[in-house]
């Protein structure tokens, strides 16, 4: 079973210097999980040192461990966040970053495809790099961490990227990002700081902002105005598919003036991916609620290794055409691989 995992991410240096920067201001806690994250033999999470260092090499060291873990292609993508910049900053450094991206991808085009990092800052130069990444590099979407900005993607500022994605028909991966700095000190502060940092982050509270994002583009008709849009949400739909019943009752067509229901938008625009989180629960739960078309797998290597990876969709409880949807199907079939 060919398997294609799509949250496997990659670090350039001036891009990754430059965004931390930004970062330390924004969330300062950030280094609280650097300083107490340490190697642990018994989870598949690795430190903040090991990711930091696997992620700079995506070249023969990546593609040993892709094939002795039994991955077939990845998509790569930066998980940085270039929006934190000022235009004038973030415009080169995401091209210069997307051009090494695209080199890599040319080196072994059968072994990676890519996302595109895109300047957020400034839309109009987002929609311009998104469409030479894909006209141009050969990319297969584009991956935002976190907020474009103080707003989310359904801020009208944002129109003009949503619009080239659906123009080009191509995906917008949706990657968390750390809250507003007021959130974060309202709802996650006050802890231990390394319970603290990973509470406001990767335990929890990053995962609400994209939930948050995706909800709030439903809301404001994002999907009706861009019918071919289409997202992608890690973390099995970073909580929102457990919702979306309630989401339904309490805010139906009729109040919110949509032309179909949440639910019916959500599966009709968004994908899922689990993001590493290899919990059979979570994948049962989605299946039902969305559906095997819906589901493309993620490891979110080097975060999380690709150890064990292949063997538990291998042995997962459902039938085999679903395994292949799941395994590389679904991703061949968005990104018309």
């Amino acid at each position: 079973m060919k398997i294609i995992s799509i949250e496997e991410h990659v670090s350039d240096t001036a891009l990754a210097q430059a965004c931390q920067k930004a970062q330390s201001a924004e969330a300062p806690y950030f280094a609280d999980w650097v300083r107490q994250s340490k190697d642990d033999p018994a989870s598949r999470m690795a430190s903040a040192a090991t990711a930091v260092t696997l992620a700079t090499e995506f070249g023969e060291q990546r593609l040993a461990d892709m094939d002795a873990n039994g991955i077939d292609m990845q998509i790569l993508s930066y998980s940085n966040s270039p929006q934190l910049l000022a235009p004038a900053e973030a415009v080169p450094l995401t091209r210069n970053a997307n051009d090494k991206l695209a080199a890599a991808v040319k080196a072994h085009p059968s072994r990676f495809g890519a996302f595109a990092a895109l300047p957020w800052s400034d839309p109009q130069a987002a929609a311009a790099e998104l469409e030479r990444c894909i006209n141009t590099l050969g990319f297969q979407g584009a991956m935002i961490t976190g907020r474009p900005g103080d707003t989310f993607l359904d801020d009208p500022r944002y129109a003009p990227v949503l619009a080239t994605a659906a123009k080009l028909n191509v995906p917008l991966y949706t990657h968390p990002g750390v809250p507003m700095p007021v959130v974060q000190q309202a709802y996650y502060a006050g802890l231990d700081p390394a319970v603290s940092a990973r509470f406001s982050m990767f335990g929890w509270g990053w995962h609400v902002e994209p939930g948050v994002q995706l909800v709030r583009m439903i809301l404001a008709g994002v999907f009706d105005r861009h019918p071919t849009l289409q997202i992608i949400a890690g973390h099995w739909g970073e909580m929102v598919p457990f919702f979306l019943a309630r989401l339904d009752e309490t805010m139906p067509p009729n109040i919110t003036g949509l032309s179909r229901t949440i639910t019916e938008t959500f599966i009709q625009h968004i994908h899922v991916t689990p993001s590493g989180m290899f919990n059979l629960p979570h994948l049962q739960f989605t299946l039902q609620v969305m559906g095997a078309d819906r589901i493309i797998y993620a490891v979110d290597y080097p975060y999380l290794t690709n150890r064990g990876a292949r063997s538990f969709l291998e042995n997962a409880p459902i039938c085999q055409a679903d395994k292949e949807k799941i395994a590389h199907g679904n991703a061949e079939k968005l990104f018309k691989l």
